[in-house]
């Protein structure tokens, strides 16, 4: 009688215990949610700055680094060379980003004519924002690749655009932000070429 209540008992026990070190196990997985997709929306000089982009990079930036690279080599021991390993690692990040922007401008579709309705906001448009206290902030809404370079750019996919798109002059926006809610008052909507 003892036995089996010992066997039963080491039994309960290790099944805890495979438990416990099953839980921490997936605690610990590498395993991430993939992040939400981006819209394969970009304006025309979206695309251009691009297409520069690569063009820069595969023309004169990697030609450059690879002849660095091979004289690195040329002097000899390249275990120890840190002008050779920095170089290939250089380049490594010159081919990331190269088939990045390759695979992103056969995705992305270009958007180059503006909306039949201009009075609302849609991709592309460069909205006028006040705020309570009536200041102004202009914002243009693109895609989500534009936004090294302006502040005054916002993605297509960010909370502000979502808020904004569909609505018109005067209409009053809510905009939920991890801090909490802003309102807003949409003071312009206009469509305008950005001259490069």
């Amino acid at each position: 009688m003892k036995c089996r209540q010992l066997i039963a008992g080491g039994i309960f026990v290790f099944t805890i215990f495979r438990f416990l070190i099953i839980k921490r196990l997936l605690k610990m997985s590498r395993y991430r949610p993939p992040s939400p997709p981006k819209s394969a929306y970009i304006t025309q000089e979206g695309a251009q700055a691009l297409l520069a982009e690569l063009k820069y990079l595969w023309k004169e930036k990697r030609p450059a680094v690879t002849e660095t690279v091979r004289e690195a080599a040329a002097q000899g021991d390249r275990s120890e060379n840190a002008e050779y390993i920095y170089g290939k690692k250089q380049l490594r990040e010159i081919d990331r980003r190269v088939r990045y922007l390759e695979k992103r401008l056969e995705v992305c579709t270009v958007v180059d004519r503006f909306p039949s309705d201009q009075e609302r906001v849609f991709f592309g448009a460069w909205v006028t924002l006040e705020d309570e206290a009536g200041n102004l902030k202009e914002y243009r809404i693109v895609g989500p690749d534009e936004l090294d370079h302006h502040s005054s750019y916002i993605s297509i996919d960010s909370p502000v655009a979502r808020a904004l798109l569909k609505k018109q002059e005067g209409d009053e926006v809510v905009i939920r932000l991890a801090g909490g809610e802003k309102t807003y008052i949409i003071d312009a909507v206009e469509y305008r070429q950005v001259v490069a």
